[in-house]
C-alpha cells in the first residue's frame, strides 16, 4: 500500500474477497484447521469494515445524513431481495416466515447486512448523540450481550435464565449477529476510530494490529476446542482489531475511488447468484472434481465469475449526465504543489509551511486545497473560524488546523471534538476558554504593533499566566507582521521592531520555565521580504496561490505560478448598429457597428460591479476584449467586434490564460482599487471548482 492511497476504497474490495472466501472455504480441501483461521477469524473483519466505513462517513457530518443513508440502504436491499426472490422460489422459502426475515436475517444468507445497517444506524444516531465515553460503554453493553449469543453461547447457555432469553431471541433473530447487539459497536468505532488511536504512531499500529490478530486466532481456536460456538461473528478481542486496522487504513488514506467502491458492492451482491451458476455449469460439464469438490478451484471460479459480472454490470451502467457550467473556477493542483515546493525550499532548517485556506482558501475551495497539500506534506492548516475548521475535519483533514480569529468560549467542546487549535484573541478570551475545562489546545496570539487580537508582547505576567491556567494547553504562540509588504526604510524598521517584541516574549516565556511552542510571525509578505526566521511556521497565504496582493515592490518573489482561472461562456452574440444603446440605463451606445457578446458571469458571482467602467477585459479566442456598459448580477457585455470568428458557446477567459494572452487577477484587482485577496475571496460558490493538472 503506497503512502497515501485511497486505502478505505481498496479494503472494501479486499473485504468483499473475505465474505467470497467465507462462503466458499478454499482452503477446506487442505486443511481444516487452515480454513478454519482464514473463514471465521481472519475473514471476520470484513462485514465489521463495512459498518466502521458507514459510522466513519456519517459521523462527519454528526448523523445529519442518516435519513438519507437508510433511504438508500432500504432501497438497495430493496433491489437484493427481487434479485434473490428466483432462488427463493426455488427453495421453497415464500412462506410468513420469508417477511419475517425480510425484516431480521435478510432473505438470503447474506443479506442479513442489510436489516442489520437498517437497525443499526438509528441505535448509533441516538448513541453517538451522548458523551463518547457513554456511547462506547453501551454500545460495547449490547455487543457483549450479543456475544452471549455467538461465540461463547456455550458458556452463557448454561446459566437457565440467559438460555431462556437466548432461545426466545432465537425465534426472531436466528443469530445475534445483527442491527441490535453487533452493528452499533462497529458503527460507532468507525465514527471514533482516530480519536481512540489518536496518540498512536503509524509504526505501533503496524505492531500492535498482527499482535491482536494472533490474539483473536488463538481465542478462536480455544472457543473451538471446547465447543463453546454456536456461531463464530463475534469475539472479544474483534472490536480491538478493527480499531487498530481502521486507524491504520486512515493513516494511509488520501482521496476515494467510486469504481472500487461500486464493485466490492455489485461483488458482495452477487457472489453467492454465482456459486449457485459454477455449481450448476460445473454439474451439467462434468467438472465438478475441479470447481466443486476441490475447495481452491470452487473459490476461484466463484470470484472470477462474480468480478466478471460485476464488471459488465458497471459497464452497462448509464453514465451520469454533468451539466456545463455557466461560469467556473479551475484550480491547477499541479500550480498548487509546486508553489508549496518552492516556498518550503525558502523556510529555514526545521521550519514547516502553514497553508492559510481562509475564506474557502481564499476562492480556491479550501477541502480541496487542503487534500491536495497533504498528499505533498503540508500538516499544519490556518482558517478563520470555527465553522471552516469543523469543514476541513469532516472532509477527512487531519494535522494541526489553526483558528487565527476569535471563537466564542462556550464553544470550547466543538473545539475539542474537532481536535482543533484556537488563537487566544486577549488575557480574558484565554481565562474563559481556561474555564470551560476542555483542555482545549491553543496559540497565543501576541500583539507586537498590529493592534489587532493578541496579548500585548510586553505583558510578560500576563502571557506567563495563560500557561498557568489548567484548562487550556498552549502550544504555540504567533503575531503578525503589519507592513511587511513595504520595503520603505520606516515599515521595515517597524517591522525589526514587531520582531524583536515577539522573540523577546517567546525567551521571557523560556526563562520562567515554559516551553512557548510552534513559534510563527511571517505570512506570505514576510517570506518575501524576510530572511528565514526561526520559528516552526511560516504561514502563507495568497502567495500559496501564486498570486500577490497587488504590485506593491517586493525584495525576492519566487517562481510561483497561477492557480486559478476563471471562466465563463458565451450566452449569444449580437449587432448594434452605430447609435444603438445597450444594458441597464443605456449606459453602452455603440459608436460603430458592433457586435456585443453577452457572457455568463456577473456581479452575482463575486466579481466588481464596477470592473466595465474600470477597463476590465477578457480574452477570447486568445484576443483581449473590453468590458462594456453596466455589469449585470449574472450576465456582462463584451465588445467583440474585432473577433468574428467569436461565437454563442464559445469560453471566455476573466483570469488566465488563452494562447498566448494572459489576464492576472494582480490586474483585475488593482483596475478596482482593491487587493487580490478580496477579489479571489468573493468569488461565489456558485462557480464550481473544476481541478486540472498543468
Amino acid at each position: 500500500m503506497s503512502r497515501r492511497c485511497p486505502a478505505l476504497d481498496r479494503f472494501r474490495l479486499l473485504s468483499a474477497v473475505l465474505v467470497v472466501m467465507i462462503h466458499t472455504s478454499p482452503l477446506s480441501s487442505y486443511t481444516a484447521l487452515g480454513d478454519f483461521l482464514l473463514t471465521r477469524v481472519l475473514s471476520r473483519v470484513a462485514v465489521p469494515f463495512f459498518f466502521m466505513v458507514s459510522g466513519y462517513f456519517l459521523a462527519k457530518d454528526d448523523y445529519r445524513s442518516a435519513a438519507s443513508f437508510l433511504k438508500k440502504t432500504a432501497l438497495l436491499y430493496a433491489a437484493a431481495i427481487l434479485v434473490y426472490l428466483p432462488l427463493n422460489c426455488y427453495a421453497g422459502q415464500l412462506s410468513l416466515d420469508f417477511l419475517r426475515r425480510v425484516v431480521t436475517d435478510g432473505t438470503f444468507y447474506h443479506l442479513w447486512y442489510f436489516p442489520a445497517l437498517l437497525l443499526g444506524v438509528p441505535i448509533a444516531r441516538r448513541l453517538y448523540a451522548m458523551d463518547r465515553r457513554t456511547a462506547l460503554a453501551l454500545a460495547a453493553a449490547l455487543y457483549l450481550i450479543g456475544l452471549g449469543g455467538d461465540s461463547y453461547y456455550g458458556l452463557f447457555s448454561r446459566l437457565p435464565l440467559l438460555k431462556a432469553f437466548y432461545e426466545g431471541f432465537f425465534h426472531l433473530f436466528s443469530y445475534t449477529r445483527n442491527g441490535l447487539f453487533y452493528a452499533p459497536l462497529f458503527l460507532l468505532l468507525g465514527g471514533y476510530a482516530a480519536q481512540l488511536t489518536g496518540r498512536l504512531s503509524r509504526r505501533l499500529l503496524s505492531l500492535l494490529l498482527p499482535l491482536s490478530l494472533s490474539l483473536m486466532a488463538a481465542e478462536a481456536l480455544c472457543l473451538r476446542r471446547f465447543s463453546l460456538q454456536r456461531h463464530d461473528s463475534m469475539y472479544l478481542l474483534l472490536p480491538l482489531v478493527m480499531v487498530l486496522l481502521f486507524s491504520l487504513l486512515l493513516r494511509v488514506n488520501g482521496g476515494r475511488q467510486k469504481a472500487l467502491r461500486d464493485l466490492s458492492l455489485l461483488l458482495y451482491l452477487l457472489h453467492p447468484w454465482c456459486i449457485v451458476l459454477v455449481r450448476g455449469a460445473a454439474e451439467l460439464t462434468g467438472l465438478e472434481g475441479l470447481f466443486v469438490a476441490n475447495s481452491l478451484g470452487h473459490f476461484f471460479a466463484v470470484l472470477l465469475l462474480s468480478s466478471l459480472l460485476s464488471l459488465v454490470l458497471l459497464r452497462l451502467r448509464p453514465l451520469p449526465i454533468s451539466p456545463k457550467a455557466r461560469a467556473w473556477r479551475e484550480i491547477d493542483l499541479a500550480a498548487l504543489a509546486h508553489n508549496a515546493a518552492l516556498l518550503t525550499e525558502g523556510l529555514a532548517p526545521g521550519q514547516e509551511l502553514m497553508a492559510v485556506v481562509k475564506a474557502d482558501a481564499y476562492g480556491h475551495g479550501a477541502v480541496q486545497v487542503a487534500r491536495c497539500l497533504r498528499k505533498k506534506g503540508v500538516r499544519a492548516f490556518a482558517v478563520a473560524c470555527l465553522s471552516e475548521a469543523v469543514a476541513l475535519r469532516k472532509a477527512g483533514i487531519r494535522g494541526l488546523i489553526l483558528i487565527l480569529g476569535y471563537t466564542p468560549p462556550e464553544n470550547a467542546p466543538l473545539l475539542r471534538r474537532w481536535r482543533l487549535t484556537q488563537a487566544v484573541a486577549d488575557l480574558s478570551h484565554g481565562r474563559a476558554l481556561a474555564a470551560q475545562g476542555c483542555g482545549v489546545h491553543v496559540h497565543l496570539a501576541l500583539d507586537t504593533g498590529m493592534h489587532r487580537l493578541g496579548i500585548p508582547a510586553e505583558d510578560q505576567e500576563g502571557v506567563l499566566s495563560l500557561f498557568q491556567e489548567k484548562g487550556i494547553a498552549v502550544d504555540g504562540m504567533f503575531s503578525h507582521l503589519c507592513v511587511s509588504d513595504s520595503l520603505s526604510e520606516g515599515d521595515a524598521a517597524y517591522t525589526q521592531r514587531q520582531l524583536r517584541a515577539f522573540y523577546g516574549a517567546a525567551e521571557a516565556v523560556r526563562a520562567a520555565g515554559y516551553d512557548p511552542g510552534a513559534l510563527h510571525i511571517q505570512s506570505s509578505y514576510g517570506l518575501l521580504n524576510l530572511p528565514p526566521q526561526p520559528c516552526r511556521y511560516a504561514r502563507a497565504g495568497i502567495l500559496l496561490y501564486g498570486v500577490l496582493s497587488d504590485r506593491s515592490p517586493t525584495l525576492s518573489c519566487p517562481a510561483v505560478r497561477p492557480v486559478l482561472s476563471l471562466r465563463c461562456r458565451v450566452a449569444s452574440i449580437r449587432t448594434l448598429r452605430g447609435g444603438e444603446a445597450a444594458g441597464y440605463g443605456l449606459a453602452f451606445r455603440a459608436q460603430r457597428e458592433t457586435r456585443l457578446a453577452l457572457l455568463t458571469i456577473g456581479y452575482g458571482d463575486g466579481l466588481p460591479r464596477e470592473l466595465p467602467q474600470r477597463g476590465g477585459r477578457v480574452l477570447l479566442h486568445g484576443r483581449s476584449c473590453p468590458m462594456v456598459g453596466r455589469m449585470c448580477m449574472d450576465q456582462l457585455f463584451v465588445d467583440v467586434t474585432d473577433v468574428p470568428e467569436a461565437a454563442a458557446g464559445d469560453v471566455a477567459t476573466l483570469i488566465g490564460c488563452d494562447g498566448a494572452e494572459a489576464l492576472s487577477a494582480v490586474d483585475l484587482a488593482v483596475s478596482c482599487g482593491t487587493l487580490t485577496n478580496e477579489l479571489l475571496s468573493q468569488l461565489q460558490s456558485r462557480l464550481p471548482l473544476l481541478p486540472i493538472r498543468s
